[in-house]
């Protein structure tokens, strides 16, 4: 199970890095919950983590994510990774494209139920992402 787990993470990052939104449903269930805001704002309710990826898509092109590292316990997979990518196009929460680019590791912690992602938490270097892109610190 574990070992399945990490396949769905892994295939996850890749359809994001690959901005494949078509596959997402392939590695996330309809109604995930996704608790990993980059935006203050971002909806939380059960499915919103489509349309927020795609947004986030639409602002970061290119948008990869690597995969440095997956560990996994019973429902549960937590994914160092990397991710890379160019502030170039818009998004309703964030400033106008600064073009310029961001580098910053984080965290995220899957919990997955009949083979899908079922809820994402996330951390990042937040402060390191604000400043590689010229953005001021959100008021809130």
């Amino acid at each position: 199970m574990v070992d399945d787990n990490k396949k769905v993470v892994r295939g996850f990052f890749e359809a994001v890095s690959d901005r494949r939104l078509e596959d997402l449903s392939r590695f996330m269930a309809h109604d995930v919950v996704d608790h990993n805001k980059i935006i203050h704002g971002e909806a939380d309710e059960p499915g919103a983590a489509f349309e927020g990826l795609r947004q986030q898509l639409a602002a970061f092109d290119p948008l990869t994510v690597r995969v440095d590292e997956l560990i996994g316990e019973g429902d549960r997979v937590v994914a160092r990774v990397t991710q890379r990518g160019v502030h170039g196009g818009t998004h309703p929460r964030m400033p106008e494209p600064t073009g310029r680019s961001f580098d910053v590791e984080a965290i995220w912690i899957f919990t997955l139920a009949e083979g899908r992602i079922a809820e994402i938490r996330a951390v990042s270097d937040r402060l390191g992402f604000f400043l590689q892109l010229g953005w001021d610190w959100p008021q809130v």
